[in-house]
């Protein structure tokens, strides 16, 4: 299933590279949101490579779902992680890919590729988390002060001022923050050490699957709650670094 994965996501973000810069279809604009042509087709792609090889699988999208809804795995996908940055030009983006056990949610693997540094992150349950093939590990810095962390905006009136008061307080207290608009990447970037914690009150359960099993396969911690909308709240951590986000 992982070579799967990782042949869906490297064809998708291939396409997804070579038109980066280019103008376009905007399907919908929203307040804090933008969809786009790309992502529908990107997502088209991945399931038709994951269900011609697992036609009996289910497939969760952010552009929709396929597959059989009753399937043993479900494979949770976001063809394009970061489309406003993807949109604006700005080269942070990536594909998730996931899989998991349909009645029991447990976390087969997941992948991530950012195909503009062509930086693939890979792991599997019971697995290294690999970067381009090399084990990965989370940092091991200890403190608050020596961290640094993404903090994630989501897009509600509630979740957005949650946000700013975790980025206030954090601000006075981490070594720095971000906010980078990618929470694929973001995961995929504590669980190679380049951040310690990352932070979001409300997320789509397609942008972060992929990357929890990234984090806790490399050591770290990832604690996920399903809010009452369907959406994710989540902070995913070093695992050594306690980082309040109530």
């Amino acid at each position: 299933m992982i070579y799967t994965a990782i042949a869906a996501a490297q064809a998708a973000g291939e396409v997804i590279r070579h038109n980066f810069g280019l103008d376009q279809v905007i399907n919908e604009n929203s307040a804090h949101d933008i969809k786009i042509q790309a992502d529908v087709d990107a997502q088209a792609l991945i399931s038709g490579m994951i269900l011609e090889r697992y036609p009996d699988h289910a497939l969760i999208g952010e552009e929709g779902n396929a597959g059989n809804p009753h399937g043993a795995v479900e494979w949770i996908v976001d063809p394009i992680d970061g489309t406003v940055n993807y949109v604006m030009g700005i080269p942070h983006f990536c594909v998730s890919i996931a899989a998991r056990e349909r009645e029991s949610g447990r976390s087969l693997l997941g992948v991530i590729y950012d195909p503009m540094r062509r930086e693939l992150f890979t792991a599997e349950a019971g697995g290294p988390t690999l970067l381009n093939g090399r084990p990965q590990k989370v940092s091991p810095r200890k403190t608050v002060s020596e961290a640094i962390m993404a903090v994630g905006f989501a897009k509600s009136d509630d979740s957005i001022e949650h946000c700013l008061s975790l980025y206030g307080h954090y601000g006075r207290k981490a070594k720095k923050l971000r906010a980078m608009g990618s929470a694929a990447l973001d995961l995929a970037y504590v669980a190679c050490g380049r951040l310690d914690a990352y932070i979001e009150q409300s997320v789509g359960l397609w942008d972060v699957a992929a990357g929890v099993v990234l984090v806790e396969q490399a050591g770290g911690k990832a604690e996920v709650a399903v809010l009452p909308n369907g959406r994710i709240k989540i902070a995913a951590t070093n695992g050594i670094i306690d980082f309040p986000h109530k």
